[in-house]
């Protein structure tokens, strides 16, 4: 089983703007999550073509289950 943790924010035209992050530690709670996801809006760590982050969206905690096909 795969888990991700996704990162929802708002940017400047109010369009959602979405991060995916492989192998999340287990015991994140969302305290921390928000605090690091407006670390990231306050000193413009990213940006997108719809322009800076601008307010926290939301955070999920994905899993998937994933198979491999062996190809002959």
């Amino acid at each position: 089983m795969e888990t991700s943790l996704v990162l929802t924010f708002k940017n400047a035209e109010g369009r959602n703007v979405s991060f995916s992050l492989g192998a999340p530690r287990e015991d994140l709670t969302g305290a921390e999550v928000a605090q690091v996801m407006q670390e990231l809006i306050d000193r413009n760590i990213f940006t997108s073509s719809g322009g800076d982050l601008t307010e926290i969206g939301t955070a999920r905690l994905v899993s998937r289950e994933v198979t491999e096909l062996e190809l002959v």
